[in-house]
């Protein structure tokens, strides 16, 4: 069973916000974490691959002063997939993220937030799946 934390997704949830709204505001980007990361993988270091890589060191940074300060457990979390399941899971998301143009993030928090269709309709696609894998391994398969 998952445990219920309202608390901890309510300020997950206002500092998701926030961070959108400061880079939207800042400097005119959307905080689509694929987008992102993808974008930091060019021939030349930027200015455009500073703000990403402070952005992706901000997100990483946090959860390591969360566990610090006692708001997480590190060895609580347990992770089943082996390397080679985890590798094969990071390629099918880069592949979806391309396909859809977006990720999560991107799409269900920014694009939703600016009334984009495509965002709308993406995010209600993320979620449906997202039910459906939770039903089939939670209940057909038994996990």
């Amino acid at each position: 069973m998952t445990d219920f934390t309202p608390l901890a997704g309510t300020m997950g949830g206002i500092l998701i916000g926030l961070s959108a709204v400061l880079l939207m505001g800042g400097i005119g980007r959307i905080a689509g974490l694929s987008g992102i990361l993808g974008g930091i993988f060019t021939t030349t270091w930027t200015a455009e691959q500073s703000w990403r890589a402070l952005f992706l060191a901000g997100t990483l940074g946090g959860a390591v002063v969360v566990a610090l300060l006692g708001g997480i457990d590190p060895e609580a979390i347990t992770f089943p997939g082996t390397p080679l399941t985890t590798a094969l899971g990071g390629l099918l998301v880069g592949f979806g993220t391309a396909l859809g143009a977006g990720c999560t993030s991107g799409h269900g928090i920014c694009g939703i937030s600016r009334l984009s269709v495509r965002s709308i309709v993406s995010t209600v696609v993320f979620m449906a799946v997202a039910v459906l894998t939770v039903f089939v391994v939670r209940h057909a398969m038994g996990g």
